[in-house]
């Protein structure tokens, strides 16, 4: 039974109809569960009274980032390196010149700078990590993946010593409601289980299908990861952005942005490299040059010091970042289209 099932599994993914019909319901799976995860993560995390600051800072974080890592842990136990290492690169460019910068653009805001002088600093050290790994190995090995995983430890102990020491809130009329109308601990439980199968098949279909779509394409896989995959994956940071804008906290998007960011480099990265280390891809060239060490890790950095830098200066953001941003997220995504269609 199971036999017959994979093999009809790949041949739906040969085909190009099956391959865009796995493609989407791949990203409806990672959308519904990533939701469903959030949702009774932070349930089951409010009736052990765990403080609502580390719950967006690690639950909330980390369920918007299960996409991101499921695709990459994904790709890696399948020897697709590069779809992992194009996911990670590119959901970060896409969560800040295209996610951040919407909100930037529609509604800047003043950001606590004290708030975001940590994770700042601990993404601009795991980037420089992930650029020694590119630059001066041009591989990333098992151990490499470990160093990441120990950042994401010592990030997420950070950002709970400082959520403790936070003083608590009081809570609005409107939360003490939600609470009081919150479900049971086993549907709670039920949901988070079945909402992480959700993720994971989800995965496992978008990034099937991305790989057999980039082959009848004739694009390579990098470029799908840092564009297509990225962007899908990157749908509940999105979700997120655009509720917070919506109610009026558009700012609030910002330290979610930063969170997830240091989640792609650090724990999406860490685990896929742990499971399956391999060299930098070469399917993608620029003048002759890798355009991931030539185009994506510089503008990877750039963005992120584009969007932050102007906060712990001047402690807000500003209508011009998220124009900026949006543009060079748009030179971006053309620049990879001439790229895959062979004009560069």
């Amino acid at each position: 039974m199971i036999e017959q099932f994979l093999a009809w599994y790949n041949g739906l993914t040969s085909s190009l109809i099956g391959s865009l019909a796995l493609f989407a319901v791949g990203v409806l799976l990672l959308i519904k569960g990533g939701d469903w995860f959030v949702d009774s993560a932070v349930g089951i995390a409010k009736r052990f009274h765990v403080p609502e600051i580390i719950i967006g800072a690690t639950v909330v974080s980390i369920g918007t980032t299960l996409p991101e890592v499921m695709v990459s842990v994904t790709a890696a136990v399948n020897d697709n390196g590069a779809i992992a290492y194009g996911n990670a690169i590119g959901s970060i460019i896409c969560n800040t010149a295209l996610i951040a910068a919407l909100t930037i653009a529609i509604r800047p805001a003043p950001v606590n700078r004290k708030a975001v002088v940590t994770p700042v600093l601990f993404f601009f050290v795991s980037a420089a990590i992930y650029m020694i790994a590119a630059y001066v190995f041009g591989r990333f090995d098992r151990w490499l993946g470990f160093v990441m995983l120990a950042v994401f430890a010592a990030y997420m102990a950070s950002t709970i010593y400082r959520g403790f020491r936070t003083p608590a809130e009081e809570k609005t009329e409107e939360e003490s409601e939600e609470g009081g109308k919150s479900g049971s601990l086993l549907k709670d439980l039920i949901v988070l289980v079945l909402s992480a199968a959700l993720i994971a098949v989800g995965a496992d279909m978008l990034e099937g299908s991305s790989v057999s779509l980039a082959t009848m394409a004739g694009i390579p896989t990098e470029v799908i990861g840092v564009t297509v995959v990225a962007l899908c994956t990157s749908l509940p940071e999105l979700v997120t952005a655009i509720t917070a804008l919506v109610k009026g906290h558009g700012a609030l998007s910002l330290g979610n942005i930063i969170g997830a960011n240091i989640f792609n480099l650090v724990l999406v990265s860490g685990a896929a490299v742990s499971i399956s280390p391999f060299v930098i891809p070469e399917g993608s060239k620029l003048f002759g040059y890798n355009t991931s060490q030539l185009i994506e890790i510089p503008l990877m950095v750039t963005v992120m010091a584009l969007m932050t830098l102007p906060v712990l200066k001047k402690g807000r953001l500003y209508r011009w970042q998220g124009i900026t941003l949006l543009g060079i997220y748009a030179a971006f995504v053309t620049l990879q289209v001439l790229i895959a269609v062979g004009i560069f």
